[in-house]
């Protein structure tokens, strides 16, 4: 009998090329049965943090609350130079300093709020919102500033909005590392068989859509916010690299750094996160 793993992974183009591989089963599932949901990243990330999933992409910011409970496997992971949110305002020339201003992140448990909290500490006041809220409530007027996730990084200038800081790119040039955004995490419940097996088939899954790109694309389509296909290619070709396949030694060394600066803010616990490894 095959070894039933609930996976939960997210709406994002590079998690749709990713993985697309193994909803569609064109690699080897190596004797499991995935049942798979696909949701926007606060939900997994709160979804994970309720223990409703085996193996879940979530943020690094969230994925240091489980630590515990829970293993980075090697492959899956976003992560990299000029990949980071951005923080835009609804008006130029402004940045968040007064106490009556908002700011908009897309959820309190994302990468994007822990780096909005670490940069710009007790400036503004903050809404979590579903990220695809973010740009709309900017151009509606009904906030001050947004942190911009996913495929609004490459379409927030048509919509008239302007960018007062890049958070990625100012971690870049104080840590000199790339930025660890989110990656899969899977409960040490299953063990050392089970996490190699599942870490296999999202590595061959990785593979395959690196080998065929464009075979990916009717997967990424169907649960994408943008409909242009330059764009969605345009998001795998900014989050889906080397270090995606294989977090490598540099990738290990971008989540000590992640982790033990959380640690700064009270998140995370001693020792942080932990690469899976047989």
């Amino acid at each position: 009998m095959s070894r039933s793993i609930r996976l939960g992974i997210s709406t994002c183009p590079n998690d749709t090329f990713a993985f697309h591989g193994l909803l569609t089963r064109g690699v080897d599932w190596r004797g499991l049965d995935f049942h798979v949901e696909l949701l926007d990243i606060e939900t997994l990330n709160e979804r994970m943090l309720r223990g409703d999933f085996d193996v879940c992409k979530v943020s690094f910011a969230a994925a240091l609350a489980m630590t515990r409970d829970v293993v980075v496997l090697p492959s899956g992971s976003a992560l990299g130079f000029g990949v980071g949110p951005l923080l835009l305002a609804a008006d130029a020339g402004t940045r968040p300093a007064a106490a009556d201003q908002l700011t908009l992140c897309p959820g309190r448990h994302t990468t994007a709020a822990l780096l909005f909290e670490l940069f710009h500490p007790a400036t503004t006041r903050v809404e979590q919102v579903v990220f695809s809220e973010v740009m709309p409530r900017l151009e509606a007027g009904t906030a001050d500033f947004g942190v911009c996730i996913h495929e609004g990084r490459f379409t927030w200038q048509d919509r008239g909005l302007h960018l007062v800081e890049d958070l990625g790119g100012r971690w870049e040039a104080e840590t000199a590392a790339p930025l660890p955004l989110g990656g899969i995490v899977a409960s040490r419940r299953l063990g050392a068989d089970v996490l190699a097996a599942v870490q296999g088939v999202i590595h061959d899954s990785l593979a395959a859509g690196l080998a065929s790109r464009d075979a990916a694309l009717p997967t990424m389509r169907r649960h994408a916010r943008e409909s242009d296909d330059r764009v969605l290619m345009q998001h795998v070709d900014l989050y889906v690299n080397d270090w995606t396949l294989d977090l490598g030694v540099a990738g290990r060394r971008a989540l000590g750094e992640f982790s033990a600066r959380a640690a700064a803010t009270g998140q995370g616990a001693t020792g942080g996160l932990e690469v899976f490894t047989r």
